[in-house]
Formats: C-alpha cells, structure tokens, sequence
C-alpha cells in the first residue's frame, strides 16, 4: 500500500473515490477541505488492505467506474462488508470533471474526481448482486469469450494451408462447440431454478427478435431492465444520442459508453426484428425512406427494442400484436 498526502480526518463524513485497474486501486478520500491519496494491489490481499482502512473512518459514500469487469472483486468485498458503493457508467464522472475545470488524468486525479462525483452529486448506491446472480453473470461472459475464440479459429482455418494445422484447428473448434453446448445448458439450469428470471426470460423471448442467447444476457448483465426509465436504460446500455452543439452549430449525435456486451446481442436481435417485429420494422422502414444511414437506423431500432423490453419486464405483459402499452412509451 502507498499513501500520499495524508492527514487525519474529523468526525464528517467521508467519500471515497476509487480509479481501478487490472493491477492497482488508486484511492482518495475526502472529508471536508481534508484528502488522502493511497493506493493498493487489485487482489485479494489488497482489497481486504483496503476495507480495513476504510473501517477507520465515517465513510459515507464510495465510487468506482465499470471498468470491464476490473471492479468486480473491489465492488462485491466492499458491499459484503457493508458500505455504500456506488458503481457508475465512466461518462458521468467525465462529464462532472469537465464541468469542474479538471481536464487533467492521471490514476490519483481520477480517483479524487471520483471522491468529489460522490461528495457532490451522490449517486444511488448500487445494489450487492447475489452468488447467483454474480455466478450467471460469469457463465453468459464465458459464453461470449468461447464464441469469439471459435469465430478466430474459423478465422485461422481459411489460412491454414498444411492438413495438420487444418486438422489442430477443427479439433479445438469442436471443443470449442462443446463447450458452448455446456455452458447453455448450465445457464439454462441456473435461470430455470429461479423463479424471477425464468419468467422474466420467458416474457422477454415472447418478443419477436429476441431469442435464448438476447434474453439470457438481458437478465444476466442488465438486472435493471424493467427498474429504470427508458432514458435511464438507454444511458446505462450506450444507446442515448449524445448531443455536440455549440452556439448555433448543431453536431451530429452518437452514442457513447454503456455495456458493449448488451448492445451486442442487442444489435443481433434487432436484424432479426427489422424482418419479424412489425414495430422495428415499421420504424426501420420509415427511417430508412426518410434517408437515414444504416448505423442510425439500427441504433435507433436497437433503443426502440431496449425500451419494449424495459417496458415489458415493469409491467410483466406479455408481447401482443396491437400493443398499445408498449408502442407508446
């Protein structure tokens, strides 16, 4: 552990903010015009370092960014122990630093952005995922990876020239296809042993477009479908316009951010929903006459999708054709 700037704190609370990478978990804590800066090992040790430091002070609030998956361990072990942490999309901290001049970025100025986001606009708590939930959200992960690692031994396969590399090949894709197979099973199992996910799997695969790999990833990495607003789900996936305007010059809008994860298979159920889910399509069709580029009008198909399905998983109806509930949100 390294610390810089220390001093001892008061009595008032205090905020934490932790810039996390795979290596290293840089902290700040602020309480009042006080601060320290340390720093520990993203490891087991390190993380239990770290939460009995934290166990001598008042701490109030804690933030970390999702760092794909690097924040996991930190995150869990310190809602295990009781505090608050609050785990953010890495846009909002970036904005409030912009706001606040601090244009610089190094780990120890991320972290101090982060204990001041916390100290300042105080973000809901983030809620202490469950051994299931956690074990569901590994397994669908595992999925994707021996998906890609199958799809770059396919790849190596249309080079291979020698039958032997050729043959090496095919036997590692049929691993790989082993695999594949176990793990669906096994997450069809897990799902199934739960009474919310199975009907919220269920309901989410009446949608035309959405099939068993959609809707499995929906429930394991996006639990908040279904609690959030449609602007709040479309901002934590990736899927809000981000507006560039200036003056009287008004740029063009993209998205930024979010769980790529999701929007990956959500980005594959919308092309089969331009060609089966008369809404998609009917919005797909009346954008691309308007003379929409393609990117657009799959990413706005792709937030129409999202909020049907965020929609559905809040008020528990089923897909139907016409769906007045759904076709006005």
């Amino acid at each position: 552990m390294n610390d810089a700037h220390a001093s001892t704190f008061s009595d008032s609370s205090v905020f934490v903010g932790i810039d996390v990478s795979k290596k290293k978990l840089d902290v700040c804590l602020l309480a009042g015009k006080s601060k320290q800066l340390c720093s520990f090992d993203n490891t087991i040790g390190g993380v239990a370092s770290l939460i009995d430091r934290l166990r001598a002070h008042p701490v109030r609030l804690i933030v970390l960014e999702a760092t794909g998956r690097y924040e996991r361990r930190c995150g869990v072990e310190l809602m295990t122990h009781g505090f608050e942490v609050a785990i953010v999309n890495p846009r909002q901290p970036r904005d409030f630093a912009k706001c606040q001049n601090l244009l610089a970025k190094t780990d120890t100025i991320d972290a101090f952005i982060l204990a001041s986001f916390a100290r300042v606009i105080g973000p809901r708590p983030s809620s202490l995922p469950s051994a299931n939930q956690l074990l569901l959200d590994e397994m669908v992960a595992r999925r994707r990876q021996v998906v890609q690692m199958h799809a770059q031994e396919d790849n190596r396969l249309q080079q291979a020239f020698e039958k032997k590399i050729q043959a090496s090949i095919k036997r590692m894709m049929r691993l790989l296809d082993q695999q594949r197979e176990d793990l669906d099973r096994e997450i069809a199992t897990l799902i199934d042993r739960d009474d919310d996910w199975r009907s919220k799997l269920e309901l989410l695969k009446t949608v035309p477009g959405v099939g068993d790999v959609t809707a499995s990833t929906l429930v394991a990495e996006l639990p908040e479908l279904g609690r959030l607003n449609r602007q709040e789900i479309a901002k934590l996936v990736g899927l809000a316009p981000m507006n560039h305007d200036s003056g009287t010059m008004r740029g063009q809008r993209h998205i930024q951010g979010g769980r790529s994860s999701v929007r990956c298979v959500l980005y594959m159920a919308t092309l089969t929903a331009r060609t089966f889910n008369p809404l998609i399509k009917q919005m797909a069709d009346r954008l691309t006459r308007a003379g929409k580029p393609f990117k657009v009008v799959m990413t706005a198909c792709m937030r129409k999708l999202l909020t049907i399905l965020n929609t559905m998983a809040r008020t528990g109806e089923k897909w139907r054709t016409p769906c007045p509930a759904i076709q006005t949100t």
